[in-house]
């Protein structure tokens, strides 16, 4: 599982989740990928059980890419501890996720796309926070298309 090597201070306070994520938010490594709608806290527990689903499904064909990583500790006391006497022991490690956050990315030339969609759905049910598929394809569709009445435009002015 996923977790510091060493941190400046053991313990860190719980923090609020507001407002979308500003970096992490375009696909940057592989063609697909799983894109947070909510804000939450995701475990190292289940950021590798994702991993996993989506590594036995793919059959080690494509490449994975984990966008997140869980470098904020959750303390926790222990089962009835009376009031006071300070804060518990670090017990497990989470990632911050805000909507617009990249968690997984996919690729390779063996990675179609319904075999990406598939591997990401069995990923998103083991996460707590909500999912939407994304592919870069699209974008690079969607743009090219553009660009492509662009050009026809730009041809039609040349010829008058």
């Amino acid at each position: 599982m996923l977790s510091p090597k060493r941190t400046k201070f053991r313990k860190q306070h719980r923090g609020r989740m507001r407002g979308v994520a500003s970096k992490g938010n375009t696909i940057a490594f592989g063609q697909f990928a799983l894109q947070a709608q909510d804000c939450g806290w995701v475990t190292a527990r289940q950021i590798e059980a994702s991993r996993r689903a989506m590594t036995r499904y793919i059959k080690r064909g494509g490449q994975i890419w984990i966008r997140i990583f869980p470098d904020k500790p959750v303390t926790m006391r222990p089962a009835e501890t009376r009031m006071g006497s300070g804060k518990g022991n670090p017990e497990f490690w989470v990632a911050v996720v805000k909507p617009g956050r990249i968690l997984f990315e996919m690729g390779g030339e063996d990675i179609t796309e319904e075999i990406a969609k598939e591997a990401m759905r069995l990923a998103q049910y083991k996460l707590p926070v909500k999912t939407k598929f994304i592919s870069n394809d699209k974008n690079l569709e969607n743009s090219s298309q553009e660009n492509s009445k662009n050009s026809k435009k730009s041809q039609e002015e040349v010829k008058q």
